[in-house]
């Protein structure tokens, strides 16, 4: 069915031909009638368009005592295409992975784990999709803010994990008395938020996270900074380059009781006392005062976060406290593991998540082109709040795309080539299956092996070894495989030999 693009007709009339013709038809194939329109009225079709009609078969049971079925063919809707040039870069905020950015993430990746496997931290994962409840229950108004959520077609809400722990927390619970306690466990995960973008934040990264669940005491943060420091070491970032700022909610806690702010405050007040280092002075002090706060309070407050000095905040708050006991035991603990020219106190530090009880701290980029590199903390009321027991926990999150960026600031950066042990070629077309012969012994033996598919010349073979960073170059030519043998030339040194393919390692 085909009607001239020269025909001048109206797309009613269009529509009509089009329905008689669909149900005229009497195959059961589900043909399809696809008709380039060239509209009389240029303003109504702005892009090249076609309708697409589906002549779809309709089952009908058969009536009676006689069964089986009647086919009869009935018109579809008609469907317009527009047909117009698809954008070919990813959502905004989001990343392809070409060959050679896989290897980069893949050599990052390793690190993660490997720095993990040293402290005898076992692998995790969770779904990238989580019920939308999980994460804002006790994440804060920021993470609320930026989740990535929408209603599943079974009328559920569902959100992209913004982060990890929630996850983690959830697996915790579902596990619950078949796991023994303490648990050290490590996840590498894509992660979602829909947030303003900067140097090092999209909106889709991937985490490092480490966990411990079940040690009260202040060693399993102590152990926790150990790690990140030792990766640090691993890709060459010293102490000069990155330090980390501790604190404690506890801190905030007792400051804010000190002076008169109700409970029910604190976590409105941790929020916006994580954005000290974002906004101006005078934008913190008003967001303060829009909780409640008196003014007088809002000074002293700022005035005490501004402390830098553990000695400093002792005399403001005293000894005795939690916060103070903790933290110097943290500190301590630094010069155990040697890393205490790392870790510096800083009062201001409260991360922006809810969920936070006790210790906090945030690696940072000493030449402050960077925001935080990594961060976290204690939670040991996270598990309680989804239904669980109250299981002291602390743990961290490091994102994959700030590190990248502190790396090439660096000069750091890894050149990570693609490197094949062995390319295979046939000297002549009819000992392809030959070389594929050979190919499999090696792939046999664990060997990686690229074979060239097609007839190509030895200067084409001799320049794609070159790209894939081969060991060697295998010949296979008709003189040697009557012997049973193949061509072995080593490319850093140049030698040759010819070798049974028994004997090839």
């Amino acid at each position: 069915f085909a009607i001239s693009p020269h025909c001048k007709i109206e797309e009613e009339e269009m529509r009509a031909a089009i329905h008689i013709a669909t149900t005229r038809l009497s195959s059961c194939l589900r043909p399809i009638l696809l008709l380039d329109l060239v509209s009389s009225s240029p303003s109504q079709f702005s892009t090249p368009r076609r309708l697409i009609c589906s002549a779809a078969t309709k089952a009908n049971d058969g009536g009676g005592g006689g069964g089986g079925r009647s086919g009869s063919i009935v018109a579809s809707p008609v469907i317009e295409e527009d047909f117009q040039k698809i954008d070919v870069n990813p959502p905004k905020g989001t990343r392809d992975f070409a060959p050679e950015d896989m290897r980069l993430r893949n050599w990052l990746f390793n690190h993660f784990k490997e720095v993990s496997g040293l402290f005898g931290y076992e692998e995790v994962d969770f779904p990238v999709l989580e019920t939308e409840a999980l994460f804002i229950r006790k994440a804060g108004e920021e993470i609320r803010d930026q989740l990535y959520c929408f209603e599943d077609r079974g009328n559920r809400r569902v959100a992209l994990r913004p982060e990890l722990t929630p996850s983690l927390a959830r697996l915790v619970i579902q596990k619950g008395k078949s796991v023994s306690l303490p648990l050290k466990w490590f996840a590498v995960g894509q992660c979602w938020r829909y947030e303003r973008m900067t140097r090092g934040r999209r909106r889709e990264h991937y985490q490092w996270n480490m966990d411990i669940i079940g040690v009260p005491q202040v060693t399993a943060e102590a152990e926790l900074i150990s790690s990140i420091v030792t990766f640090f070491k691993r890709v060459g970032i010293t102490a000069s380059d990155v330090g980390f700022k501790v604190s404690s909610r506890k801190v905030l806690q007792e400051l804010l009781t000190k002076y008169g702010v109700p409970e029910n405050l604190f976590g409105r007040v941790c929020i916006i006392i994580d954005k000290i280092e974002k906004l101006p002075i005078d934008e913190i002090k008003k967001e303060l005062g829009l909780t409640g706060i008196s003014e007088d309070a809002i000074e002293q407050l700022l005035q005490v976060l501004s402390v830098k000095s553990l000695d400093d905040l002792e005399d403001i708050l005293g000894g005795a406290g939690e916060a103070i006991a903790d933290l110097k035991q943290l500190f301590s603990l630094a010069e155990k593991f040697g890393y205490s020219e790392w870790i510096q106190f800083d009062a201001s530090v409260v991360r922006g998540l809810a969920y936070y009880t006790g210790i906090v701290f945030e690696g940072f980029d000493r030449k402050g082109k960077l925001r935080a590199i990594c961060g976290g903390g204690r939670y040991d009321r996270l598990l309680s709040t989804y239904g669980g027991d109250d299981i002291p926990a602390c743990g961290f999150g490091f994102g994959d795309a700030v590190i990248v960026e502190l790396l090439k600031e660096k000069g750091l950066l890894p050149e990570v080539r693609q490197e094949v042990e062995n390319i295979v070629c046939a000297l002549d077309k009819d000992l392809q299956g030959a070389a594929s012969t050979v190919a499999t012994a090696l792939r046999d033996k664990g060997q990686t092996v690229d074979l060239v598919l097609e007839s190509k010349p030895l200067k084409w073979v001799f320049k794609r070894a070159a790209r894939v960073n081969a060991r060697r170059l295998v010949l296979v030519g008709k003189t040697e495989w009557e012997d049973g043998s193949v061509s072995v030339k080593v490319l850093s040194t140049g030698e040759q030999f010819q070798v049974k393919l028994s004997d090839l390692e």
